[in-house]
């Protein structure tokens, strides 16, 4: 499989360091972290974090002396099929972390929701709320979608199975009376998703990310889009019912020549499992808010700007792990 440059950067910081490492083995920590599809906000987010707290061994220092990470750690951002699959991921032990939507990780912790009936993930612990995910109802000009309620009929991506994107957009249609037997529903990928509806082959389809999301940029710049508001009544009954919904606002500059609209959202949280180390937590989550890694953030994507220490714990769902929980103490942020 071909890799562009971008991609490469962005995901592969960890096996680019090691091409030139002579350090044993037994020196190095890997710490994988699950994101999303390569055209959405986790993985290039993942990217970033992942870079920020690498510090491989034999790892020359900051050019200001200060931390450039977390030494001997070889962090990766892998691409997978979001919320859902990451959280599972983390519970079985085959992904040290993971990029989690606080509805599911407060669903597959308590073993309500979605993972109603299944075993509890009770060893999901949060490192950080990173940012809210806004609920992106995407449309296609002339599709004459302009409510939620005008997607009867149409033919709507939900995302693709295991996706945080496809549970919400199901609660989201029942909040207006609507399920999937109303629509055409296609269960695509993001980019899969844009591509149709670029073709003429799809007249929506729902993203929860943060904007500016690439395939919906794209898309904006190249087809034209329309964003379909979520709010109303219907919405702020959402909201009321489920509380780890919060109500949100697209910006009429996220995406080119797109109006802003009203809608709602969760938040992107970090999340580990209480079976990772104390002291490797700590030191990641140090990592995490030290001042270069800000200055990577800031610089590296539109969404970094909003992941903010003093956001760090809203809307969690989960408990802290101990050693992220001992960093807050220290900051002043927990009692």
């Amino acid at each position: 499989m071909r890799m562009n440059r971008r991609t490469a950067l962005l995901s592969g910081l960890g096996a680019a360091a090691l091409g030139g490492m002579s350090a044993r083995a037994q020196d190095i920590t890997f710490f994988r972290i699950g994101t999303g599809a390569t055209a959405g906000t986790y993985f290039p987010i993942g990217g970033l974090i992942a870079n920020a707290i690498s510090n491989p061994p034999g790892s020359r220092a900051c050019a200001d002396g200060g931390s450039c990470g977390v030494q001997g750690l070889v962090a990766t951002a892998v691409a997978s099929n979001g919320s859902v699959a990451n959280a599972n991921a983390i519970a079985s032990g085959s992904m040290q972390s993971g990029f989690v939507q606080s509805d599911v990780a407060f669903w597959a912790y308590t073993g309500t929701g979605i993972y109603e009936g299944r075993a509890k993930a009770e060893g999901l612990r949060a490192i950080a709320n990173l940012y809210p995910e806004s609920f992106q109802l995407v449309a296609r000009k002339g599709a004459e979608i302009k409510k939620v309620t005008d997607l009867k009929g149409k033919r709507l991506s939900l995302d693709e199975p295991g996706s945080g994107t496809l549970v919400d957009a199901r609660l989201i249609l029942a909040s207006y009376g609507m399920t999937e037997k109303d629509l055409k529903a296609e269960y695509l990928k993001t980019q899969q998703a844009a591509d149709k509806l670029k073709d003429g082959q799809l007249d929506a389809f729902f993203s929860v990310s943060g904007w500016p999301q690439g395939a919906i940029s794209e898309l904006a710049s190249t087809s034209g889009i329309d964003l379909v508001p979520i709010d109303g009544p219907e919405a702020d009954a959402l909201v009321s019912k489920y509380s780890f919904f919060a109500k949100d606002e697209i910006p009429a500059d996220a995406y080119k020549n797109v109006a802003g609209v009203k809608t709602v959202s969760v938040n992107a949280i970090w999340a580990t499992s209480i079976k990772q180390p104390e002291p490797l937590i700590y030191a990641i989550t140090a990592a995490l808010w030290n001042a270069n890694t800000r200055k990577l953030l800031d610089s590296g994507h539109a969404k970094g700007k909003t992941i903010k220490l003093d956001l760090a714990l809203q809307g969690l769902g989960i408990p802290l792990h101990p050693g992220a929980e001992k960093f807050y103490k220290e900051k002043g942020l927990i009692k």
